[in-house]
């Protein structure tokens, strides 16, 4: 019985005119291959190849054969990548919602160990609770409870928000919290919306009260905040997950690392889906890299 491997090993020694190279370009030894061939011929009942020095020259009987397996032996390999390829596309989708900066930060570096294709929307809360809504995604992380018919919200994970600022920057000593405020007050402030939202959550923490300063400026995302305090423009406040880096390379630093403030993310879904297999799924794999 002939065995696939043999018509390989033909093919390559006829491609390659050679055992020695045939034998590297498949990753065997040079006996496998010229078993291989051997094989083969004693199969078939005549010679395939003439052996010159240094040459392997194909006999009639070679060509003739080459030209008859070839297209079998492609079409065979051509079905095996397919098969590889819809064993692929026939894993289970994860179609997500986040912020920018959570999914670069938290959620991208894991997909490849999540055995699903994702399926990405980024974008601010209200329009990723558009999109579950349209059941474009089927589910999304937020850091609000947005009022919605038939959507779910379950306790994902906290973040942690810090005050960051230039490496170099002055960190007074504070006796009271009131010459503390009046400092953080004086200071150029980056925010990313004009209407402070984490920086209000910052002083209600800390102060009780709503913050009495404006940013000085307002960029449109946080990684364009972090990389503004990088330069010296003012100090923030920013989630601890995106600073590792920053922090490993002196590019920013952590001022009163006592003073941080939590922000609690949801995971939201359509309720109607809440007991799919594949919501319980999606659910149990985001919750493993918390």
């Amino acid at each position: 019985m002939v065995d696939f491997e043999w018509y390989r090993s033909f093919i390559s020694i006829y491609k390659h005119s050679s055992v020695s190279e045939a034998a590297r370009t498949r990753m065997m030894t040079q006996p496998a291959m010229s078993q291989h061939l051997a094989s083969l011929e004693a199969e078939v009942g005549e010679p395939l190849f003439t052996r010159a020095p240094r040459k392997m020259i194909p006999t009639e009987r070679g060509k003739a054969l080459y030209t008859q397996v070839v297209p079998l032996i492609e079409a065979l390999e051509e079905t095996s990548q397919t098969l590889k390829t819809n064993t692929f596309t026939s894993l289970p989708i994860l179609r997500i919602g986040s912020a920018h900066e959570f999914f670069r930060e938290h959620i991208a570096p894991h997909i490849g160990s999540y055995q699903m294709r994702v399926i990405a929307y980024l974008g601010v809360a209200s329009k990723l609770l558009e999109w579950l809504l349209e059941e474009k995604v089927d589910i999304i992380i937020m850091s609000k409870k947005l009022t919605a018919p038939g959507i779910e919200y379950i306790p994902y994970m906290q973040e942690e928000f810090a005050l960051v600022a230039p490496p170099d920057y002055a960190e007074p000593v504070f006796d009271d919290k009131e010459s503390y405020e009046a400092w953080l007050c004086s200071q150029p402030w980056i925010s990313y919306d004009l209407d402070l939202p984490i920086i209000r959550r910052f002083w209600r923490e800390h102060f009780h009260k709503r913050p009495q300063t404006h940013p000085t400026h307002a960029v449109p995302d946080l990684h364009s905040v972090l990389k503004a305090i990088e330069h010296g423009a003012g100090i923030s406040l920013l989630p601890t997950f995106m600073l590792d880096d920053h922090l490993f390379r002196n590019k920013v630093k952590i001022m009163y690392p006592a003073c941080t403030v939590y922000n609690n993310l949801y995971l939201a879904y359509q309720m109607k889906n809440q007991n799919s297999p594949h919501m319980k799924t999606l659910i149990e794999t985001l919750k493993k890299t918390v």
